[in-house]
């Protein structure tokens, strides 16, 4: 069985409750993901987050590939991390931890994805033609609109990373 780990690191100037209040929006996450997958909330996202709320969304991958997805937020530490955990979707296994730490530029906020691909071997030989840049690409989205949205930190330069574990 192979697992993957994506990790992503930024620094924003804004405090850590301007940070929560938005990245603990499941509303939030169609503004943090590219158009071209078509991002859309069926269910679930209507009320404030919570430990076993569960999100419906449909997402479209890649071309002419549509899937549903459905996700667990299964814990919630409010102001500091929330992790959410697919419960049906594209992945064989899909561990989302979402942290916010306060530094003394603002907040710094640290995604960590534990993630296994369906399929087996063939799944593990998608990972480096498709997988992996797919998520490189819509994690490097998100750090480009966050930027937008909160500002930079000078001298700060924002971390991305994926490897197999």
């Amino acid at each position: 069985m192979q697992l993957y780990q994506l990790r992503s690191k930024q620094v924003f100037p804004i405090s850590k409750q301007e940070a929560w209040d938005f990245l603990s929006n499941p509303a939030n996450l169609s503004v943090i993901t590219p158009d071209h997958m078509e991002f859309h909330i069926l269910d679930g996202a209507g009320k404030a987050m919570f430990p076993g709320q569960i999100i419906q969304y449909i997402v479209k991958p890649f071309p002419f590939y549509a899937v549903k997805w459905v996700t667990e937020i299964t814990h919630v530490a409010p102001g500091e991390y929330f992790v959410d955990e697919q419960r049906f979707g594209p992945y064989a296994l899909w561990h989302h931890k979402h942290f916010l730490k306060e530094v003394e530029q603002g907040v710094e906020m640290l995604d960590v994805v534990d993630y296994k691909l369906p399929f087996g071997f063939l799944g593990q030989l998608m990972h480096p033609i498709l997988v992996k840049k797919q998520l490189h690409a819509i994690f490097s989205y998100r750090e480009e609109k966050l930027a937008e949205l909160f500002g930079t930190v000078e001298g700060e330069i924002p971390s991305l990373e994926l490897k197999s574990i």
